[in-house]
């Protein structure tokens, strides 16, 4: 096990671990600045340096983001195993055009299960910045 500062999105541990079936938490920040947390299924995407959740586009977690505006919101994804963790920090922006939306669900599907049909759907595109864990 390693833990810090200093993981890469590359790293083999963090890939595996990201395909692996764990829930995990966003947590935006509200209007006032006091944290929202709820519970997401999230996807990784090292190649282009994401994080993906999908969720319906009047989410308060969409919402959240959508405020922000362009140069999106400052989120953190968590996920925990036991003593293995592994945090997502970036800035997310809401994307609603179809292919976006298609490859979220592609890729959750992969790593969750079909999604249920939802034509409010959108996807929460995290730009990864750093990643915090013990894997």
């Amino acid at each position: 096990m390693s833990g810090g500062h200093g993981w890469d999105v590359r790293d083999e541990r963090v890939l595996r671990f990201c395909r692996e079936r764990h829930l995990a938490t966003l947590t935006t920040l509200r209007a006032d600045g006091t944290p929202h947390v709820v519970p997401v299924g999230v996807t990784l995407d090292p190649a282009a340096g994401l994080a993906r959740v999908i969720t319906s586009a009047t989410s308060r977690k969409a919402r959240h983001v959508a405020a922000a505006g362009p140069r999106g919101a400052a989120v953190a994804v968590c996920q925990v195993d036991g003593r293995r963790w592994l945090t997502i920090e970036g800035r997310a922006v809401v994307r609603t055009d179809p292919a976006a939306v298609a490859e979220a669900e592609r890729r959750y599907a992969e790593r969750y299960r079909t999604p249920r049909p939802n034509p409010e759907r959108v996807v929460l595109e995290v730009h990864i910045t750093r990643l915090l864990g013990t894997l």
